[in-house]
């Protein structure tokens, strides 16, 4: 999991607002290059684009809501702004604007500008709104708030996506300027090279990093498994002291929680203790908010800001082992994509890095547009526009599932 701290005060990054750099981005086609070079992404196909550019002449605000499966996710929406005529604007964590000057740049000139993770970030919001408001470009909104590489499964959420339409239909219905609408957009992953022989290469490299001698001759599921499971014994050690007793899935379930509680009672923050992989993240949330600030401190002393970044890195660890569904690899339909998806967990755990995926194919459906009402969320209960978001793009992700090719019953 890639880290998103970064040890610097906050500054907010607009978008850049010209129609110069997007069209020469699309005109030379450089996102594909990097999909194609950096991610794997050599296909795509586009679905039911008509939706979106029907929004467009009406001249509707405009959220683009997609799932969140992989960092390509982004660049791989360029493909459906070209076939739509229009350039888009997006939310983007502040993290990828401190990545080198040409990743900043280039993300800034695409239509990307800073949100602050780590507190509430007043401007970026208010850029949301007002760019919906304008209805000039459809603006993109990853609802997830981070990358889960679990592409059939769609994580809780962020409440923040609603707030953001309403205040822009009420501004819009005061002026008569029209409605907002999200769009769910649902992005489908599709390997199509041989799984065999990338996952032999794969559990053969991890392998060797835990000083095993590769097991070619196991079922595959039957090896990712074994690999899975001695790799969270060596976590368990790690932070426990020793190997746990039980299922997996209770074993992964002690873990996070183990985590959570260790660093809150350091940092003395209060939280409800839930599984679900929302409770966890909020309060991963709760406890970065905390620490932030004595990290970026000129004043900390070193030993202290390593003592920090020891927590922050248990933290990333529970966030990775709750995002991850529990018997991905065992629920119907197993397919290829989803032996990729597992591995490349394991891989980023093991070595902080995956290996190139590709070839992958990405499918792009546009969903109907959802209109959003003016009236705020109600209180107390969950949004109902949350909802219905939630279950349009859950629903487009169950039909695209079994796209890839099924795994064979007996690896």
């Amino acid at each position: 999991m890639v880290s998103v701290i970064v040890e610097k005060p906050y500054r907010f990054v607009p978008p850049h607002r010209g129609d110069y750099w997007p069209s020469m981005i699309q005109k030379l086609k450089l996102y594909e290059r990097h999909l194609r070079n950096t991610d794997g992404v050599v296909d795509y196909e586009l679905r039911h684009v008509e939706r979106l550019e029907e929004s467009l002449r009406r001249g509707d605000g405009i959220m683009l809501a997609p799932n969140h499966s992989r960092y390509a996710d982004p660049l791989v929406l360029g493909w459906l702004a070209k076939r739509a005529k229009t350039h888009v604007f997006a939310m983007a964590s502040w993290h990828l604007f401190n990545m080198g000057k040409f990743n900043a740049f280039s993300i800034q000139k695409m239509g990307a500008f800073s949100v602050f993770r780590e507190g509430l970030d007043k401007q970026s919001i208010e850029t949301a709104i007002g760019i919906l408001d304008e209805a000039r470009r459809p603006l993109v909104l990853f609802a997830e708030g981070a990358t889960f590489r679990a592409n059939d499964r769609l994580q809780p959420l962020l409440e923040g996506a609603s707030l953001i339409a309403r205040t822009a239909a009420r501004r819009r219905e005061k002026h008569s300027q029209g409605r907002v609408v999200i769009h769910p957009v649902a992005i489908k992953y599709v390997f199509q090279g041989d799984i065999y022989e990338w996952a032999d290469r794969s559990l053969t490299a991890i392998e060797q990093r835990l000083t095993w001698e590769p097991n070619s001759d196991l079922p595959l599921r039957k090896r990712i498994t074994r690999v899975a499971d001695g790799l969270l014994a060596l976590k368990e050690v790690q932070y426990l002291g020793c190997p746990q007793t039980g299922s997996v899935i209770q074993r992964q379930d002690q873990l996070t929680q183990a985590l959570l509680r260790q660093v809150e009672s350091k940092w003395k923050t209060n939280s409800v203790e839930g599984g679900d992989v929302g409770s966890v993240l909020n309060r991963v949330k709760a406890m970065r908010l905390r620490m932030f600030p004595e990290l970026i401190n000129d004043s900390t002393a070193a030993d202290r800001k390593a003592e920090i970044r020891n927590d922050l890195r248990a933290l990333e660890l529970a966030q990775q082992l709750a995002s991850f569904p529990v018997g991905y690899l065992n629920e119907p339909p197993v397919t290829v994509t989803r032996v990729l998806e597992t591995l490349e967990n394991v891989e980023e755990a093991v070595f902080g890095t995956t290996s190139w995926p590709g070839p992958l194919k990405a499918i792009v459906e546009v969903g109907e547009a959802i209109v959003v009402p003016a009236e705020r969320a109600p209180r107390q209960q969950q949004d109902p526009l949350i909802l219905e978001l939630s279950q349009n793009l859950q629903g487009m992700l169950d039909n695209l599932a079994t796209e890839p090719r099924l795994l064979a019953a007996e690896d």
